[in-house]
């Protein structure tokens, strides 16, 4: 084989390396730029993110308005759920305080949550006394009630608990209180610990979101 021909050999089968390397190269990176994003570290802002959404327990309850709320009733909006009860004197109004403050520091260009009080004293909270006590808060602020049982199940998929005695004929309640946040599936998507920020909790709450959209992207181009 002269040379002249031997070169050209040479260099076709370079042409043919490189494009197949590029072809591989490419296939390697839309793999790993598909791969879910980890869930964002947020010690700083008192916020624990999983990874994978967790599902919340079936549950069916009533809302402030009387109307009958299920799992499928959370779905298509970010949540801001908490544990309280309306007679609570220091921890839950104060917590839906925070939260009233945390939607008003909401960028128009975030979708906008609604904020959900499940009751731990379903005896005294009916759906009027929670829409009384709601309605203070703003437009976007729920109630649930129903059965005790139902309302721990739920409070436990939320990662919270919530207990209740008599003493001296009074009925005194305990609750976790921590905000969790769901997503538009109606998943936990995080859990918020006090003490319990404003900005925080709207900085949170970017981030997560953020978050979320970064990777339903991903998902939707695999």
């Amino acid at each position: 084989m002269n040379r002249p021909i031997r070169l050209t050999l040479v260099c076709l089968l370079l042409v043919v390396l490189l494009i197949f390397g590029l072809v591989i190269g490419r296939q390697v990176f839309l793999a790993s730029s598909q791969e879910p994003v980890p869930a964002p570290e947020l010690t700083e802002l008192n916020a624990y993110v999983y990874d994978e959404p967790r599902p919340l327990a079936e549950f069916t309850l009533t809302d402030e308005n009387g109307e009958t709320v299920t799992r499928e009733s959370l779905k298509g909006k970010w949540t801001f759920a908490f544990i309280g009860y309306t007679n609570c004197p220091d921890i839950c109004p104060a917590t839906m305080a925070t939260l009233r403050r945390t939607e008003q520091l909401l960028s128009d260009e975030l979708p906008q949550p609604q904020y959900l009080l499940i009751s731990a004293d379903p005896v005294h909270d009916t759906p009027d006394k929670l829409r009384d006590y709601t309605d203070f808060f703003g437009d976007h602020f729920h109630g649930l009630t129903g059965e005790l049982e139902t309302l721990r199940a739920l409070a436990k998929s939320l990662n919270g608990v919530f207990s209740q005695r008599v003493v001296d004929g009074e009925v005194l309640v305990s609750h976790s209180g921590h905000v969790s946040l769901l997503n538009p599936e109606g998943e936990l998507a995080a859990v918020l610990q006090p003490p319990h920020d404003p900005e925080a909790l709207a900085e949170a709450f970017r981030r997560i979101y953020e978050w979320a959209r970064e990777n339903r992207t991903r998902s939707q181009n695999t």
